[in-house]
């Protein structure tokens, strides 16, 4: 049994938002044939409490509290001519916690979550590394570019540009390099040329989100149209914000009573200033999201950015709710057929109420969604490429 140093930006549980569920995944599999020392930060408060959770699947836990980047930390950054990215994640503490366990344990493996952390990793590691990108974070940062105003368009334009030299040289050095999903690592093939980068793609707990249990009902009148996801960050913000402006209007002239929910926890003022609007609620952290995945009538992901697959939508049909998502929500997910994909306002609208007006469609459309993700989506699937490549055989 060999052992594995597992780097991760965020400690992987409780596995409550996207980058912790698929760290959380990983590590379990890892840990199946492995002995696991985990090395990870914490942003959470409450999350300092919690690495007992983790002792399942880990021989040993250090987590280390990370507070959020500064202005401090942005000159640093440009004074070091590096990414905000990278200095938002340089730690001292963190960087002797990473040299004591492999001093001291016969790591055969360095498995690095997010590239933030791959500034941990010794001048010349003698152990085979594998670096998870998940998805390029560079290339999410050049659409911001795009989209913006001076002088964010200019640091976003900065950050785009050092990131993808990190990433290319990190890739270059490792021994493999993962991405969420097939488009996701040949867009970064094109862009860097680094060789070894395969798509392990995410997987979904189908026993846990499983329409068939007892869910509590949701209170209050009119069909629900649920989006789920962290809401301080910048897509979801996006998100929601576009689907209140642009479609949901047009969806409470024929359905009066209807409801937007936006389900996730840390919502920003400009979120919460949302549930100002006539029937749009903002829930902030709920005990259980399926209460209200089992509640939709129809489950919404609207993203005008994404990268890799949405575990939102994942959630959404293995919960067997019909899914109407934008062409970027759905990249990446092999669907076939079994949710709707709608682009721009009036598109995205006529998919909506389409799917409101005739509930029998929508049922069926949502059993075909759960049916293809139990058949394509688990997470053993998903994952049991990864053995080949700790292996070093792939």
């Amino acid at each position: 049994m060999g052992e594995i140093l597992f780097l991760a930006h965020r400690i992987p549980y409780p596995p409550d938002r996207g980058d912790k569920i698929r760290a959380y995944h990983l590590l379990r599999h890892l840990a199946k044939g492995h002995r696991v020392h985990l090395v990870a930060f914490a942003d959470d408060a409450d999350d300092m409490q919690r690495k007992g959770g983790l002792a399942p699947y880990t021989a040993s836990r250090e987590i280390f509290w990370r507070s959020p980047p500064n202005a401090v930390t942005g000159m640093r950054a440009v004074l070091q001519r590096r990414p905000v990215s990278l200095a938002a994640f340089a730690d001292r503490e963190m960087r002797q916690a990473v040299n004591a366990v492999l001093d001291s344990r016969p790591i055969d493996t360095i498995f690095l979550f997010s590239s933030q952390m791959a500034q941990y990793l010794p001048p010349a590691p003698r152990q085979r590394v594998i670096m998870d990108f998940v998805d390029m974070d560079s290339a999410k940062f050049a659409a911001y570019a795009e989209g913006g105003r001076w002088p964010m368009a200019w640091v976003h334009r900065r950050e785009a540009a050092l990131l993808q030299a990190h990433e290319h040289q990190v890739a270059c050095a490792a021994d493999a390099s993962l991405f969420v999903s097939e488009a996701e690592a040949a867009l970064f093939r094109a862009r860097t040329g680094a060789p070894r980068v395969h798509a392990i793609e995410n997987g979904i707990d189908t026993t846990f989100y499983d329409p068939a249990r007892r869910f509590p009902g949701v209170a209050g009148e009119g069909p629900l149209v649920v989006f789920t996801g962290q809401m301080d960050y910048r897509p979801n913000i996006d998100a929601v914000t576009w689907f209140a402006d642009a479609v949901f209007p047009r969806i409470r002239l024929s359905h009066p009573t209807a409801r937007f929910a936006i389900v996730g926890r840390a919502p920003t003022s400009a979120v919460q200033a949302l549930a100002q609007r006539p029937g749009i609620l903002v829930t902030g952290t709920v005990p259980d999201v399926r209460d209200w995945l089992a509640a939709a009538a129809l489950v919404v992901a609207p993203l005008q950015l994404a990268r890799g697959i949405q575990n939102k939508v994942l959630e959404g049909m293995a919960m067997a709710r019909p899914v109407v998502a934008s062409p970027a929500a759905a990249e990446g997910i092999d669907h076939a057929g079994t949710l709707r994909v709608a682009d721009g306002p009036g598109p995205f609208g006529d998919a909506v109420l389409s799917l409101l007006a005739e509930p029998e469609i929508a049922a069926a459309l949502g059993r075909a969604a759960r049916a293809r993700v139990v058949a394509r989506y688990s997470w053993d699937a998903r994952l049991a490429p990864l053995d080949a490549l700790l292996a070093g055989s792939a």
